[in-house]
């Protein structure tokens, strides 16, 4: 399977099957065209005579030449190896490896969008306690095998608001990880509110990585980050971001924004970011909601968002070749050293190897699943009993999923997120198209940013 683009100047091919992502001429450009079109080199070199004369006989021998050397080498025009492993990568083991720890099912801001339900997840309120959040991470070490690094996420709701937890775990954790030959890493999502000297000072010790929500522009956050007396939340928490992330030095961090049928033009959120309070690790997500809400999506906001991305990368190549890079999360690839083929076709492991812990101990896929009864897979104490459930997000794979096979994208998002899909077609082996067309914008986006960075690599400092 090939895809093609033309982006900022540049002409790319992707060999899906293989990885490879090629920068070509606009010969070889078309002539790649007119074989993925089923031609033969003949049918194609006489095409190629027509369209473009000033081409020599000569040169175009050479393209050619220099094409059945790339499928030679299966750098082109590779065949799909996978279809028949797919089936068994998620069967071969029962490791978990990562828990989302909903400490607090409660929020000190009152977001409207929230797909949590302001952190009730459309169910009770309420705080984890030390004995639940302690058997949890008992349960993780008791099912991670032979790993060594486990992940667990402080979630909610809003997680400080149950902060003496949150420390107390960590500390069990550190206490317990070396006689069992593991190495807890900490991430902690926060809206803000609560962050004192003694969360960025605990945080910066024990936490692996930050996350931290803020939506850009004033306007823009207060509109929907508002607490519950719907005051906005972006001059009570910017001045606590910006003091964590300064104290944090080179230690992982991104600010999490989402965007919204009102704020089509997010990169100017996402410069405000950068440029108006200083920060450079950026994430920003669209809003996924039902299509009554009025911040939903639109089919009209399509055209925006597309030229949106493209203004991003654009402006992000400028800020390299000037010495002050700014990431974006979303555009973060490695094409030397990127995720293995497990991965690349299976997925985020939601279900499987990364589960979410409700504030009673109750597990389920993942966080977005919470309070949905029919994806409940068991607790911490007796461990997956629903292994039918269990089953269904095994056998979630690009080949599981019709719209999959047609993607040039399937292996940069692996099938997307199961709890979108679920939410937009009802069924986690579907798509959330939407979704899936912003993704495939995003990773165009992010190959030709390495375009540039080929031609012109970023400068020493």
């Amino acid at each position: 399977m090939i895809h093609q683009y033309k982006m900022n100047g540049y002409n790319i091919v992707i060999d899906v099957f293989s990885g490879s992502v090629h920068l070509v001429d606009s010969l070889a450009y078309d002539a790649i065209r007119l074989l993925d079109l089923g031609k033969s080199e003949e049918e194609a070199r006489e095409e190629l005579l027509k369209e473009k004369p000033e081409y020599s006989e000569e040169e175009l021998r050479d393209c050619f030449s220099d094409i059945r050397e790339l499928i030679s080498e299966r750098k082109l025009f590779s065949r799909d190896i996978y279809e028949n492993i797919a089936g068994r990568l998620k069967q071969s083991s029962n490791v978990i490896k990562a828990l989302c720890l909903l400490v607090s099912h409660r929020c000190n801001l009152n977001c409207s969008y929230c797909f949590a339900s302001q952190g009730s997840f459309c169910g009770k309120q309420g705080l984890m306690s030390f004995e639940i959040g302690k058997r949890a991470l008992d349960f993780l070490i008791e099912n991670s095998g032979s790993r060594r690094n486990l992940e667990v996420d402080f979630f909610g709701g809003e997680p400080l608001v149950n902060f003496e937890v949150c420390r107390k775990l960590v500390s069990y954790a550190r206490s317990i990880e070396k006689e069992h030959g593991k190495n807890f890493r900490f991430t902690l999502t926060t809206n803000g509110v609560s962050v004192t000297d003694e969360v960025i000072e605990w945080a910066n010790r024990e936490c692996y990585n930050v996350v931290l929500s803020l939506d850009g522009r004033r306007e823009v956050n207060d509109r929907f980050r508002v607490d519950s007396g719907g005051r906005g939340s972006y001059e009570r928490i910017v001045p606590n971001f910006r003091k964590f992330v300064k104290a944090r030095g080179d230690r992982g961090y991104y600010m999490r924004g989402t965007f919204t049928h009102y704020n089509t033009d997010f990169t100017e959120d996402i410069f405000h970011m950068a440029d108006a309070l200083g920060f450079t690790e950026l994430s920003m997500e669209p809003v996924v909601t039902s299509p009554e809400d009025p911040c939903h999506l639109t089919e009209e906001d399509l055209p925006k968002l597309y030229e949106q991305y493209e203004l991003l990368a654009k402006d992000m190549i400028r800020r390299r070749r000037e010495g002050k890079p700014i990431t974006f999360y979303h555009y973060m690839l490695d094409l030397d050293r990127g995720p293995c083929i497990y991965k690349r076709i299976s997925g985020c492991g939601s279900g499987t190897e990364y589960m979410a812990v409700t504030a009673w101990g109750e597990l389920y896929p993942c966080h977005q699943f919470v309070s949905d009864p029919e994806y409940r897979l068991g607790d911490i104490w007796k461990g997956v009993t629903e292994e039918k459930i269990r089953d269904e997000f095994r056998s979630c794979n690009i080949y599981a999923r019709p719209d999959c096979r047609k993607c040039w994208a399937q292996l940069y998002c692996a099938g997307g997120c199961a709890a979108n899909a679920l939410h937009a077609v009802g069924d986690i082996h579907g798509c959330y198209e939407y979704g899936c067309r912003l993704f495939r914008k995003r990773i165009e986006c992010a190959l030709m940013m390495k375009a540039a960075e080929a031609q012109q690599p970023c400068p020493v400092s």
